[in-house]
């Protein structure tokens, strides 16, 4: 089959264009915004990219076009497919009925810790020698690339198929279907990581997420299981709405029957069930978010026959995904990072992860409001709590029809605004010195902010 893939460069596309070209299809693509890792990943992979969405392309005659979410009517491409009556379909309906039959899978769910989750536990499967299959929104170090397929012939007893690890995206399927993409996999088994307001741009509150999140809840099998964060009131109020599947809990502050918590800093901590310690995690890691992202993870594996201590101590080996607090380079004294980080919980998580690192050194925090929700200002009023443990922040101004000035103005003199990125870098480098650590946090390619960055740095200590 050939299929044609509309936003082949997102994280979720790309992923499914690597299953369907490892399965045998032929497989090419198109998008808007074309930058790596997606892009070096397609490029590796021999699969053509066609840089926009022009008509044209229905010259390819593909078999179906399978269409991301990035589309909307009135793309050219996508009214051309319209008009001739062409075979079309999402990308999780391709998935769900081209890959995950017969699997045994595993979604990772949550407003975030998705990407690190889900590459926690197909590392942790890898381990154990499952050969799992897994789709992942960012390129795990480990295995260096977003999806693989993954062994078809597991023949253990009690097993339902073979493992699949999913990250499970609460966000829309497609302009013809508005339904959450998970609500498509069917997981036999699901974590529910956290649940608070984004995507402002689809939902209008938190209940109408929770509505997708219970939607989720009432896919999982009886015999299967839900993996769910104790701390979390959301997630609660999901499970209140009815539940059929048994529930394992994880990060409770004190025992609790049969929930898993840690004890210990988040860079080497004990794995207790109740108060039998059953595994130790040892890795290099910051954050109590990625202490309990690991619980999660040594849960979900638990419920495909892996032991917990097997599981905790595979962890020591993962080496996160690429994007996450990943050190771009260091120049004249100064090192910068890349991080995925676009919500001001998420942009939060991360400072304080790298303040635990550094201890008294400073933080520069950089960053861009590039996701929807960020752009329509539904949390700029969260900025300055984000980024309360950096020393200075710089954000740049966009068309965003809020001004960042004002939503940082609670940092006083701590915060720079600036219009350009050759504009922030320049302010960047003028306060950086060394030993300073400069934080770059989007969800997106940021101008070739870490290139500039390092380039202007070094060329400022000559």
């Amino acid at each position: 089959m050939h299929i044609h893939i509309l936003g082949i460069c997102g994280t979720f596309m790309g992923g499914l264009a690597a299953l369907a070209r490892e399965a045998g299809h032929k497989v090419t693509g198109c998008d808007a915004n074309v930058y790596p890792p997606m892009s070096d990943q397609l490029r590796a992979l021999d699969i053509e990219l066609i840089e926009g969405f022009g008509p044209e392309q229905m010259s390819l005659q593909p078999d179906q076009f399978v269409i991301g979410n990035v589309v909307t009517r009135g793309n050219a491409l996508m009214e051309a497919v319209l008009d001739a009556g062409a075979r079309y379909t999402s990308g999780p309906q391709w998935l769900a009925e081209q890959v995950l039959p017969g699997r045994h899978v595993l979604a990772v769910a949550g407003t975030h810790g998705k990407t690190g989750t889900t590459a926690m536990l197909a590392w942790i499967l890898d381990a154990a020698g499952l050969q799992p299959g897994f789709l992942v929104g960012g390129v795990p170090q480990n295995f260096g690339v977003s999806a693989r397929l993954g062994t078809m012939n597991d023949t253990r007893p009690g097993v339902v198929g073979n493992p699949f690890v999913i990250e499970a995206d609460e966000y829309d399927t497609a302009f013809f279907d508005k339904r959450s993409k998970f609500v498509h996999y069917r997981p036999r088994t699901a974590i529910l990581n956290n649940l608070e307001y984004d995507h402002a741009d689809i939902f209008p509150d938190l209940g109408a997420i929770e509505t997708q999140f219970h939607h989720l809840v009432r896919t999982v099998p009886a015999s299967g299981r839900l993996v769910v964060n104790a701390r979390d009131e959301a997630l609660q109020r999901v499970l209140a709405r009815g539940c059929w599947s048994p529930v394992m809990r994880f990060g409770t502050a004190k025992e609790e029957s049969g929930a898993l918590r840690a004890r210990g800093e988040p860079h080497a901590f004990d794995v207790l069930r109740g108060s039998l310690k059953i595994g130790r995690v040892e890795w290099p890691l910051l954050g109590e978010h990625n202490q309990l992202n690991a619980l999660a993870a040594i849960a979900a594996a638990e419920h495909v026959g892996v032991d917990p201590e097997a599981a905790a101590a595979s962890l020591t080996s993962f080496r996160n995904v690429r994007r996450r607090l990943e050190l771009a380079g260091e120049a004249a004294g100064v090192k910068v990072y890349d991080d995925f980080a676009h919500h001001p919980t998420a942009m939060h998580t991360t400072v304080d992860g790298l303040r635990r690192k550094v201890g008294l050194e400073r933080i520069l925090a950089v960053f861009e409001p590039r996701s929807n929700t960020m752009k329509l200002g539904a949390m700029k009023a969260q900025l300055p709590w984000a980024l309360e443990d950096a020393d200075l922040s710089f954000c740049l101004q966009g068309n965003y029809g809020w001004d960042a000035r004002d939503a940082l103005a609670p940092l006083g003199p701590q915060a720079v605004v600036a219009e350009s990125v050759d504009e922030l870098v320049a302010r960047v480098v003028a306060a950086a010195n060394p030993g300073d650590h400069v934080l770059c946090m989007s969800n997106g390619g940021f101008g070739g902010i870490h290139g500039k960055l390092l380039a202007a740095l070094q060329a400022n200590a000559r």
